[in-house]
């Protein structure tokens, strides 16, 4: 014991450490608890090892010094970092979804640190409203009578039938009864909203007579279609078109609901991407559009509520406007975004979500090659290739649509696939890739230009240290 005792002596104490010139450099940019708690960390587990036999790392201060310089730079890095989106899928749920046009990016940086016109009316001098930000631009846009914003699509869809169906009946084909992503369910928000549930037809099939039989003029509240942008239901099917419930509910004199949930504004059937468009449900005339900011409108998170004024001038009133609203960067990017819309063509080729689903095959096999040109140039241990891969727009948006990519393909000896996406994570700004057939695919679609030199260098720390 006596023995053990004298050992545990020799381990550095936390305040002669703390002197150390390495830790020194941090005290600038770093908390000083930061600091203190991961030297304290480490002496502990220095500690633990010495009393479990280990005193390995007793006598090697250098070996010391660089756990606590790697434990204070782990806590350094945010949780929330940049990644690169090797993967070919567009609107990565996981990472981000839709990434904002440089446009859209420079209206939160130019408002994110300064005053802003949130809820000021400079002609009038007094307190204004943030709705009206965007609600202008987006009706020019659209071609709406008004349009509100709250901060996501299932909230969007929860103002709106708390609105204008509380305590009512919202019918709704059994087939269009979708899950939204995170466990979220229609006929959930539906229930949280107040409005109560009335499915109708069959999954694969609903008529427009199911719609009329399941209308009482005491109970319904709204008519509602869903369109199922994350799944396809084909074969034996059929539903009821936008115009078609549109006069029904015209007829019978209640509300016509159509949650989109994509946002595509431009068409890209030419580009193999079969979904509606927005302004497309527009000619059918609905009271009430809702759909999603960060699908394929390619902006920020948000609801947008476009639609009849008498409905949306409900909705602005109700108690969840408040709880659902969206802050400035949201409205400063969303405001921007929806600008470039004024020039639909201009759009395809500025806003990146458009830009990268518009990418015509041979572009796409042109960036792999230089790709991989740059990264056999620097990193030579590597067995590279070209490969044709399929790509996906994602995000819960045109399931059934897919896109031929390319990617570059790695292999390296002496090491997985498995190991090294796990390496590729690990790098400076994380590169996140596919794996096929044992190989690591880059695939280029949604790997910018000037991202090229940050994957090359993740390759190159692989492969073991700079060429």
């Amino acid at each position: 014991m006596d023995n053990m005792q004298n050992i545990l002596r020799r381990i550095p104490k936390i305040d002669e450490v703390l002197q150390d010139q390495r830790l020194v450099l941090f005290y600038g940019t770093t908390p000083r608890s930061v600091i203190v708690e991961s030297v304290r960390e480490t002496i502990d587990h220095l500690r633990q090892e010495i009393l479990s036999g280990n005193t390995e790392g007793l006598d090697n201060a250098e070996a010391l010094m660089d756990e606590i310089v790697d434990s204070i730079l782990q806590k350094k890095r945010k949780t929330l970092r940049r990644v690169i989106n090797a993967t070919g899928v567009v609107l990565h749920t996981n990472l981000g979804r839709a990434q904002l046009s440089k446009e859209a990016a420079q209206a939160v940086a130019d408002i994110a640190d300064n005053y802003s016109t949130l809820e000021y009316d400079l002609k009038r001098g007094m307190r204004g409203s943030r709705q009206d930000i965007v609600e202008n631009i987006v009706k020019k846009v659209t071609g709406a009578e008004a349009a509100m914003v709250v901060n996501n699509n299932a909230a969007a869809t929860m103002i709106v039938l708390a609105a204008l169906a509380r305590g009512k009946e919202v019918v709704v084909s059994r087939g269009e009864l979708v899950e939204i992503g995170g466990s979220f369910r229609i006929p959930e928000v539906m229930s949280e909203s107040g409005a109560i549930l009335k499915d109708v037809g069959t999954t694969n099939k609903t008529k427009l007579s199911d719609y009329e039989k399941a209308y009482d003029p005491e109970l319904t509240g709204a008519f509602m279609k869903v369109h199922t942008s994350n799944y396809r239901i084909i074969g034996f099917t059929e539903d009821v078109a936008l115009p078609d419930m549109v006069a029904l509910g015209h007829k019978k004199g209640i509300p016509v609901i159509y949650d989109m949930g994509n946002g595509l504004m431009a068409d890209l059937h030419k580009y193999g991407v079969n979904e509606p468009t927005v302004l497309d449900a527009m000619k059918a005339e609905p009271d009430v559009i809702l759909f999603s900011g960060d699908k394929l409108l390619g902006g920020p998170q948000g609801g947008i509520i476009i639609g009849k004024k008498k409905y949306i001038d409900l909705m602005k009133k109700h108690p969840l406007a408040r709880a659902f609203r969206v802050d400035k960067m949201t409205l400063a990017a969303l405001e921007a975004t929806f600008f470039q819309y004024l020039d639909l063509e201009k759009a395809k080729k500025e806003i990146p979500t458009l830009a990268m689903i518009c990418m015509e095959p041979e572009a796409l096999k042109e960036k792999a090659e230089r790709l991989s040109a740059m990264i056999a140039k620097a990193a030579p241990a590597y067995r590279l290739g070209l490969e044709e891969v399929t790509d996906q727009v994602g995000g819960g948006s045109a399931p059934a649509n897919y896109l031929k990519g390319y990617a570059v393909s790695l292999e390296l000896s002496g090491m997985t696939a498995e190991q090294m996406e796990r390496k590729l994570r690990k790098a400076e700004v994380p590169v996140i890739a596919r794996i096929g057939h044992e190989k690591i695919l880059i695939d280029v679609r949604c790997i910018k230009e000037e991202e090229f030199s940050l994957v090359t260098e993740a390759f190159v720390q692989i492969e073991g240290g700079e060429k």
